[in-house]
Order: structure tokens, then sequence, then C-alpha cells
């Protein structure tokens, strides 16, 4: 299983990220089961055994801020940031954990809803990210959620972190989203001069993901450290969405362009593989093409490596998402996809190691009359002093 946590440093974490209080008395680690339409991993595998031993070290360890700490099962959502299924099954995690979700006992199922009731705090480490249902969730029932889709022991070293360093920093870099009107993005391919993207950052305010949820009613990701914002997609009378102009992102090797139009991806320059199959998909699935979020993450300066994981990955540096933007405060949501199965948000980021060939050559913010300088190479010229 690799590098593991001991139940202390469990509780500790608890205490550090949620801040329980006199109002809490239950906390539910969410598991995602797979079953015959999504097969099991051994990856998934490993990820629910540590989930079931994190349960069973917190109830063994003194101190774990005397919470009750339950085991809750479900069926995959089929997609990330698919909406939840009705039902969940808590699950005494003393007892072997089923290898499908075709096993469960639907007698045994709970509703979500008497779920989100009855605990103020959650841990998903998930197979695919409930990071959008459970952000509407939290909203509505006041529970506090910390989602790690896609964990591994590879990120145990970044739960170890100061994030109260890590929330400043990015409490700097989401004042200045707050602030911005629009970022001019210009990209390298190949270490040359590359093409031009404009975000519309009007009509919109920005978040901060430091790995601290100490308010009632908000969730976010596990590791964190980026602060992040949803371009303006258009959606007040008579005031169109300004983002445009050209996104690359490597993909398989191959360099995509999209031609971005009024937040929207509308066309893909190319004719390679990868090329021919976004094109398809912007065909298919026109909210696909939505550009749901520019992120700004900060734990590449705290020597954490990519894991190959999205969860770790995006915190990084810069990342652009496409799909749905609801969770966000944006105005794309599952309905606006074909099925509940299509409904995804997928970030592309940009740090060398995810992406050779495409590069951040610059990033400016505009603040009022000013041009802010965010990113030279790849790397912020923010003062984070």
């Amino acid at each position: 299983m690799g590098e593991t946590m001991t139940g202390a440093e469990l509780a500790r974490l608890i205490a550090r990220v949620f801040k329980p209080g006199a109002g809490d008395r239950a906390a539910a680690v969410l598991v995602d089961l797979p079953d015959r339409q999504l097969p099991d991993t051994p990856a998934w595998e490993q990820r629910r055994r540590m989930a079931a031993s994190w349960v069973r070290d917190l109830r063994r360890t003194d101190g774990a801020s005397g919470l009750e700490i339950d085991l809750v099962l479900y069926r995959n959502a089929r997609r990330n940031n698919a909406d939840l299924p009705a039902a969940a099954h808590p699950w005494n995690p003393d007892t072997p954990l089923p290898s499908s979700a075709d096993e469960l006992d639907p007698a045994t199922a709970r509703p979500f809803e008497e779920i989100f009731r009855s605990h103020t705090i959650f841990l998903a480490p998930t197979e695919l990210s409930a990071t959008a249902p459970l952000k509407l969730a939290a909203r509505e029932h006041g529970f506090r959620a910390a989602t790690m889709p896609g964990f591994s022991a590879a990120m145990i070293p970044a739960l170890r972190l100061d994030y109260v360093e890590i929330n400043r920093r990015v409490e700097i870099l989401k004042d200045l989203l707050d602030r911005a009107t629009g970022a001019d993005i210009r990209f390298s391919i190949d270490g040359g001069d590359g093409p031009v993207l404009h975000l519309d950052l009007r009509h919109r305010q920005a978040h901060a993901s430091g790995g601290l949820f100490h308010r009632p009613g908000i969730a976010g990701n596990l590791p964190s450290g980026e602060a992040y914002i949803v371009p303006y997609e258009g959606e007040l009378p008579g005031d169109p969405s300004r983002t445009s102009g050209l996104l690359p992102v490597e993909l398989d090797g191959e360099v995509v362009l999209y031609r971005i139009e009024a937040n929207r991806a509308v066309a893909v320059e190319g004719i390679g593989a990868a090329s021919r199959r976004e094109a398809g998909h912007l065909v298919e699935e026109p909210a696909y093409g939505n550009l749901a979020e520019l992120g700004l993450g900060v734990l590449s300066d705290f020597n954490i490596r990519p894991t190959g994981e999205v969860l770790l990955d995006e915190k990084l540096g810069l990342h652009i998402a496409f799909g749905r933007s609801d969770h966000f405060g944006g105005q794309v949501g599952a309905k606006d996809f074909s099925r509940p199965e299509a409904v995804v948000h997928i970030d592309r980021v940009y740090i060398p190691e995810l992406q050779r060939r495409v590069g951040i050559a610059r990033a400016d913010l505009q603040i009022g009359d000013d041009t802010v300088p965010l990113m030279r190479h790849g790397r912020y010229t923010v003062s984070f002093d």
C-alpha cells in the first residue's frame, strides 16, 4: 500500500482541516464502488482499503476530536463530477469490503439526504470526483467536505504540508482574481511563441481552496492549494462573454488547438487523432467546450511533484478546465449535458511534467487600468512575502 498515515496523524489532519467544534458529532468517509459498467482497478481497490483503514484507525485513536467516524459506500456516479446516486450504504469497516456495488444489499441503503443530515464532516477518497455534487450539497445541508478523487499513497506527503502558509498564498491569488476583469495568457509551443487566450473575469468572484474547511457549507479538494475562478459565461442579457482566442492543450503528444469564442470551444484546429477526437466531443456535447475554470495552484513551491492524478497535479500550477462550472458559481451544470454519464469537469494543467510541448510564456491580469504581471515562463511573479 506504500506510505501510510497513523491514526494520530489522521486525527491531527481532521483537527487542522476542519477544526471540529461543539456542533460536530459525526464524520463520514465516503467511498464509491465499481460495478459491471465501470470495473475495478488495482488503484481503486487499494484506495477503498485505505479508506476503511482510516476509519478503523480513527475509531481506535484517542483525541479524534470526539467524533463518531463512519464508513459510507455508494455506487459510482459513472463520470467525474456527475450527480451522486440517490442512496448510499453505511458499512462496518471491520468486515470485508464488497468488491462491487452489485454486491450491496438494497435493504441496507440509506438516502444520501439522510447521510448528509446526520454528518457534519466528510472525507471523500473516491475513484470519481464528487467535488461538484458535494459542493452543492454542502451549501444546502451545511456540512464541510474534503474531496479526494484519485487519492493515492503517493499524495500523503502533501497532507503533511503547512496549510496555514498555503492558505495565505492562495488568499493573495484570490484577491488578485477578485479584482481582475480579465486575464491574458500567452502560451509557448515547443519553446517558441504560441497563441494568446483572453479570459473574461468580469461578474465573478474567485474562490480560495487552501486546505482549511472551518466554516459550514463548504467543500473542496484535499490535498489543496489553489485559487480559482469561473470565467464569465455570458448569461447576462446583452452582455456576451469576451473570452476568446486559441487554447493549446497537449494530448497524447499532440498539440490540440481549441478555437474559443464567447467562452466556448467552438472548433478544433488540427488533423491528428487527438484533434479529431476532441472535435467530436464538441459536436456530441457542446457543454464540454465551456471554459469552466482558471485555476492557480501553488504546491510546486513546496517541492510537491505530479502523481498522475488531477487531484494533486492541478494544485501545482496554472490550469484551465472544460465543462461543468455550476459547483464553482458558474452557469453550466448537469442539465446542460445529454445524460448524467456525459457530465465532465476536466482540468488541463500547464506544468512541464504534464505538458512538455505547451507552456505559459506569460500571464497578465487586467485590474482597473493596470496590467498586473501574474506569471513569466511558468513561474509566478506575484510576491508572496
